[in-house]
């Protein structure tokens, strides 16, 4: 019951935070960006249609160009990109024997199982991970995260975070938790994503 006291106050709030009016629209110019900008003609030619969710998903997908070009040049000097960094990260964060099957390693990262094992392979040639067959059931495959691949990810995390705090920096703390809690109940398995 508190909680439900509390909501209509923690609305009132995030919406000030993000700068948001109460019809939950953008207090900022639509001109200002160029997904702005194509809201606006949106809404000229087509006033019938609410491209309201333009204001977020837009933004996003052309976020997604954005971030990967800054995360991929941070991750340059290591001579990786970010979908191989990512299996080689996630190996490692993993914990020592630094081991996961290919099935883990796609449930936790963004990839396809056929872009999942090209990836493997070419990491495989570098020689920064092993695929062995797993001791469990001798039909399976374990990836193991290999020497030369632990010291060739250890700095690519260090730099790979700092760009992804530079790249945050001009959101105060409050606005990056406000929008980190959002954008997780975006994500599949988040309140309220439906498919």
């Amino acid at each position: 019951m508190t909680f439900l006291k509390k909501a209509p106050r923690m609305v009132e709030r995030t919406d000030k935070i993000l700068n948001i009016t109460s019809e939950g629209r953008p207090r900022i110019a639509l001109s200002e960006d160029r997904v702005g900008a194509g809201m606006q003609r949106w809404r000229r030619e087509f006033p019938d249609i609410d491209c309201s969710g333009k204001a977020i998903v837009g933004r996003l997908l052309h976020l997604h160009d954005v971030l990967l070009n800054e995360i991929n040049r941070a991750l340059a000097p290591h001579g990786l990109k970010y979908p191989a960094y990512a299996i080689l990260a996630t190996l490692r964060v993993n914990g020592a024997p630094y081991q996961m099957s290919p099935k883990s390693l796609l449930n936790t990262l963004i990839l396809t199982s056929g872009g999942l094992s090209n990836l493997l392979r070419r990491l495989e040639a570098d020689g920064l991970i092993h695929r062995t067959a797993n001791d469990s059931d001798g039909r399976g495959v374990v990836v193991e995260l290999t020497k030369a691949g632990k010291r060739r990810v250890e700095p690519a995390m260090r730099d790979h975070a700092a760009a992804e705090r530079r790249l945050i920096a001009s959101l105060s703390r409050q606005q990056q938790n406000v929008m980190s809690e959002a954008l997780k109940r975006m994500m599949p398995g988040g309140e309220p994503y439906t498919s």
